[in-house]
Order: structure tokens, then sequence, then C-alpha cells
């Protein structure tokens, strides 16, 4: 009696896409199956995203999907894999400080336009647009003689910088939605009380002539970019690039 295989064994959802299919063509493809999910965790976030939803949206019958996805998990790995096909991966001329500027750019941009992707794409979902973002990086870095670890640690210098920068944005969005404020200035008028008591300490004297002096407050992309300069000027002296 032959093995019985294990989950680990089966082929992954990229290795049957690639096989040609013997049914006849469908009106229901992959990428309209990803586009109409994306939507809905777009909108309503990605615990609203389940098969018989999908299918209500797309019209067709419950069981159709399965076709392409054995479930929710594959799902969410088309899904992740349709939005990181968007991301613009040519890069003008400028080397590798270019490339890694533009592309922690786009990932901020896309994490932003879809903030449920920050939950689903875990390590473990591997596919071939997310694998196209490290191959352009790592193609960008090997003119300069780094050693593959030591690549890898540069790429996960920038990208650890976006994800970290864009889980602050996102959470302060989360907290004026959840509180109804409208701007910084509503967050700041609601947190004054326990913000005067901190700073009526004496404790904060630093922070509290940051509070005084700052006029970007309400800038993010600023933020972002003067942080993400940094990161790229701290890789290149560090390295000579």
């Amino acid at each position: 009696m032959p093995a019985q295989q294990t989950p680990s064994d089966q082929p992954s959802l990229w290795e049957r896409l690639d096989r040609p299919s013997p049914a006849p063509r469908s009106t229901l493809t992959p990428q309209r199956i990803a586009a109409a999910a994306v939507a809905i965790a777009d909108t309503e976030g990605l615990d609203a995203v389940t098969m018989r939803r999908l299918a209500a949206v797309l019209d067709v019958a419950p069981m159709a999907a399965y076709r392409y996805v054995s479930g929710k998990d594959e799902l969410i790995e088309l899904m992740v894999d349709f939005v990181y096909g968007r991301l613009p991966l040519d890069t003008p001329a400028g080397g590798w400080r270019a490339t890694m500027h533009s592309l922690a750019v786009h990932l901020r941009a896309m994490n932003l336009e879809h903030p449920w992707i920050v939950r689903a794409a875990a390590p473990t979902v591997l596919s071939p647009n997310q694998l196209a973002v490290p191959e352009r990086a790592f193609a960008a870095l090997a003119e300069h003689g780094l050693d593959a670890d030591t690549t890898m640690a540069v790429f996960r210098t920038v990208t650890g910088y976006v994800h970290g920068s864009v889980a602050t944005e996102l959470a302060l969005e989360n907290l004026r939605r959840d509180h109804g404020w409208a701007d910084g200035e509503e967050t700041r008028a609601a947190l004054a009380p326990r913000m005067s008591y901190l700073m009526g300490t004496g404790r904060y004297p630093a922070y509290e002539q940051y509070l005084h002096r700052a006029t970007r407050k309400d800038d993010p992309a600023w933020h972002f970019h003067t942080g993400l300069n940094c990161v790229l000027d701290g890789i290149a002296t560090h390295f000579g690039l």
C-alpha cells in the first residue's frame, strides 16, 4: 500500500495554478476571485471574507471558487499575491538606494491601502509576487559584494522599518476611528489631561520640548521619508555603499 500523502506533500496553490487546466475556460478566474476578495477585505476587514460571501459577490455557486483554492487559507494567499502583484517594481536608475527607497515607499502605500495585509502576509505565505520584492532588492544589492546573509539583513532592515512605521500609522488611525476623533488636534485634545499630568511631573523635559516645538506632528509621510533616509544613510555608511 502506498504511503499516505500528508498535507505538506500536496502541491502548493501556485504549483496547481501553473498547471494547464483540462477543464474548459470559465469566466471565474483566480484573478477575479482575488479581486473580489480583496474588495471585501478593504471595505469590511479580513474576517468578512468567507467562501460563501465571496460566492455571493461573484454571483457564482458556493463551491465554484473551490476549483482554484481549497479554502480560506489559500484564498488569503491568492489575495496577498494579487495585492503584491500591483507593486511597481521598475525603479529609476540610481543603484541600490533608489531601488530600496522605491520599494519602501510602495510597500508603505500598499499596506496603508490594504491594512488587512499586515495580518494576512505571514512569513509562511510564499507567493510569486511576494518573492518578486526581495528578488528585486537582492538583484540591486548583488553588485556591491555583500554576502547572502548580509544582503538579507539589509533587506529586512528596510522592510522592518516600513512595517514598524505603517503599524504606528494604522494604530493611530484605528484609535481615532474607535473614539470618533477626526484629526490630530482632536486626538491631542482628548489626551490632553493625561499628557498634562505626565508633563507636570517634570520627568520628561526633552519630550515636553518636542510637544511645544514640533510642527509636523500630523505629517506621517514626512516622518516616514525622513526615517527612511536615516535608515538608508546608515546602511550606506556602515557598508561603504
